[in-house]
């Protein structure tokens, strides 16, 4: 299946895309080659329609082999799999909250990359690299323990700030690009209707924007859940917290990650192909 990014996921890209020249003398007179990958799993489109595409083949072959490891050696993969989905609750709801504060960073982060005001460009400009340059993971710690050194922080809290200013940082960008993505002759005509600048951002731009930039805000949902996965360095009850506190009693780490890993790649691909149709959907009204 060849996967054909949008407007938005070929800006998004541009910070993982790899470039990989052939490796024949005669390259200078050529195309170069490129390779495009995504920090998620690949959305199914619409004319991928064949039985047999990734999508199916992935996903009914890791609901197959769940299903036979619990119902056929319930010991231990039936304990394992009540024990862990037990996390899918913290998950959503440390991604559905983040997901949210994210969306209201990133809008206000890419306002301001588009403000006609240098120095609302330059505050947003450095959050986005300062954000996008530290690692999740140090910014979890960071706001869990060493914030927590003066504020009582609670977990949930903090996988929630953790995740939404990281994320806000990716959704900015996505929001730039989008409101770039509207033809200036847009704006231009709503100011010669008589509406203010403000007043064609909020009626013409910002609706249009919205969206432009749902595919590819779907696209970070799904990212945003996997690297939810990280919380567990804070004691937070999720589905891979779930997992180590099972192999710390039986030491059953295979078995266990195995579980984990399925679990994962099953709710990411339902929420791909949920994405997918959301596209699908906007592409067809236009």
């Amino acid at each position: 299946m060849e996967h054909t990014p949008t407007d938005i996921d070929e800006y998004k890209l541009q910070a993982v895309r790899k470039k990989v020249v052939s490796v024949d003398p005669n390259a200078q007179k050529k195309k170069p080659i490129t390779i495009q990958m995504t920090d998620g799993v690949l959305i199914p489109r619409k004319d991928d329609g064949h039985i047999l595409n990734s999508w199916r083949i992935t996903f009914f072959s890791a609901i197959a082999l769940l299903a036979s490891l619990v119902i056929f050696q319930p010991k231990p993969y039936r304990d394992i799999f009540l024990v862990t989905i037990k996390g899918t609750p913290v998950t959503f709801q440390a991604t559905i909250f983040a997901i949210l504060g994210a969306m209201v960073i990133g809008t206000v982060t890419g306002l301001g990359s588009v403000s006609k005001r240098r120095w609302i460009n330059v505050v947003s400009g450095v959050y986005v690299e300062l954000i996008r340059g530290i690692p999740l993971l140090v910014q979890l710690i960071f706001i869990y323990y060493a914030m927590g050194r003066f504020f009582k922080i609670e977990g949930m809290i903090a996988a929630v700030v953790a995740l939404s200013i990281c994320f806000g940082a990716y959704m900015g960008e996505i929001v730039r690009a989008g409101i770039q993505a509207i033809p200036k002759g847009q704006m231009e005509a709503a100011i010669a209707l008589g509406l203010s600048r403000s007043q064609a951002f909020r009626y013409v731009i910002l609706p249009q924007t919205i969206k432009v930039v749902l595919p590819a805000i779907g696209n970070e949902f799904i990212s945003m859940l996997k690297d939810s996965s990280l919380v567990s360095t804070i004691a937070l009850s999720d589905i891979l917290r779930k997992g180590r506190e099972y192999i710390s009693r039986t030491f059953l780490s295979l078995e266990t990650m195995l579980v984990v890993a399925l679990i994962y790649l099953i709710i990411t691909l339902l929420l791909s192909r949920l994405v997918g149709i959301l596209e699908e959907r906007l592409h067809e009204n236009g």
